[in-house]
């Protein structure tokens, strides 16, 4: 490991903050351009919900393999060079969505997971290198609501593109970008304080790592409260907008609605303000539960339809509470000395939820049970994770 905590934070430049959080909503709006266009895209491709889902799945299980070495690839190389990587893997991906094939489509899905999944370890560990953990709770606020507005923007802007311009110009905007992010990154130059210095711990294989995480009770709450909020997201972003298609609503209706679920992220600071009122805790364990009820009655409405958008947004409003202050429980239960070890099997939640989501549709799916089986399955995972979240220490 190459980095550790610095001993004061003071001689850090004041708006180290504000370059993580403007980084998060750069990173937010180059990954949201696709979020519209590539399922509807896989669906035209691929023709079923099923093999959108095993797409999806490979894509994922690749990624897994890069995330679990990421420590040990930080440990070799500068921190800088990982996240090039990353960002790089973000700007291939973009082009081969372009590629009208099967075996691009699954890399791209792979490539584009490994780019999230790179950014995500690495801004947590200057998260953790750089801020307080009294002010943890106000930078992610801040950082959700820059990546809220990338996000509003993203969805509708990618498929009014494709459908008005060209089919790749969200593609090609998206690698643009990732360029522009690649080039603010290296600007910001996180790695050029002289207060960071060598830190004395190894990260070890990752076969030591997953048993050391999981062996420790509040990082494995941290673990299913984020798993199990990305299984949710992963099904809203690749099945919302095929739900809403089918429900016989335009493409565009689909990018508004992927639009208007991520700008939920802006209310983060009355998130913020909830959480230091009755603790994160209980604004976990109350988004849950929102979601859980939700996804019950969007089963139980059965075929597509268009009053079950209503339902995936009142889903999507109680998961967006949860993101705010859903990384929050890992950030101040990790010990410093295994911050890199423990973030690479932390992020995992990433891979594992964009594997194992689409996996269960298609296993719903392949033995021909109706898609609101999988929808049933999302809400029962998320009433036990509602459970769960109050063994959290009371005021978190």
């Amino acid at each position: 490991m190459r980095l550790h905590r610095p001993v004061s934070l003071g001689y850090l430049p004041k708006d180290t903050g504000k370059g993580i959080t403007r980084l998060s909503g750069l990173e937010g709006l180059t990954r949201s351009l696709l979020m519209g266009t590539v399922p509807l895209i896989a669906l035209d491709r691929l023709g079923s919900k099923a093999a959108v889902s095993q797409a999806y799945a490979a894509g994922a299980a690749l990624t897994l393999l890069i995330t679990l070495n990421l420590g040990r690839l930080e440990e070799r190389i500068a921190r800088r060079y990982v996240m090039t990587f990353g960002i790089v893997s973000l700007f291939a991906a973009a082009l081969l969505f372009i590629v009208d094939a099967v075996p691009a489509f699954v890399v791209a899905v792979g490539l584009r997971s490994t780019a999230a999944s790179t950014f995500s370890v690495l801004v947590t560990l200057y998260v953790m290198d750089f801020i307080g953990k009294s002010e943890l709770t106000r930078l992610e606020s801040n950082r959700m609501v820059l990546n809220g507005v990338g996000w509003l923007i993203g969805p509708s802007l990618g498929l009014w593109l494709a459908n008005n311009v060209d089919e790749s110009a969200p593609f090609l905007l998206s690698a643009g970008l990732s360029v522009c992010l690649l080039a603010y990154y290296w600007w910001l130059r996180f790695e050029s304080y002289n207060i960071i210095s060598e830190a004395k711990s190894t990260v070890g294989s990752p076969l030591k790592n997953v048993p050391r995480f999981f062996s420790q009770k509040y990082l494995r709450i941290a673990y299913v409260i984020t798993f199990t909020r990305a299984l949710f997201w992963v099904a809203l972003f690749v099945f919302a907008p095929i739900y809403i298609v089918e429900a016989g609503l335009a493409d565009w209706v689909a990018g508004g609605f992927l639009s208007l679920v991520a700008g939920l992220l802006l209310a983060a600071p009355l998130t913020r303000k909830l959480a230091d009122k009755i603790g994160t805790r209980a604004v976990v364990n109350r988004g849950f539960a929102v979601v859980a009820v939700s996804m019950l009655v969007l089963a139980l409405l059965g075929e597509p339809r268009e009053l079950g958008i209503v339902f995936w947004l009142t889903a999507a409003i109680g998961a967006s509470t949860i993101d705010i202050v859903g990384n929050i429980p890992f950030m101040r239960m990790v010990k410093p000395r295994e911050r890199v070890a423990m973030a690479t099997v932390f992020s995992t939640w990433r891979e594992m939820s964009a594997l194992v989501s689409p996996l269960l549709a298609a296993l719903v799916l392949g033995v021909g049970l109706p898609f609101s089986a999988f929808l049933t399955i999302i809400a029962i995972l998320a009433a036990a994770a509602a459970i769960v979240a109050m063994r959290l220490p009371r005021r978190l």
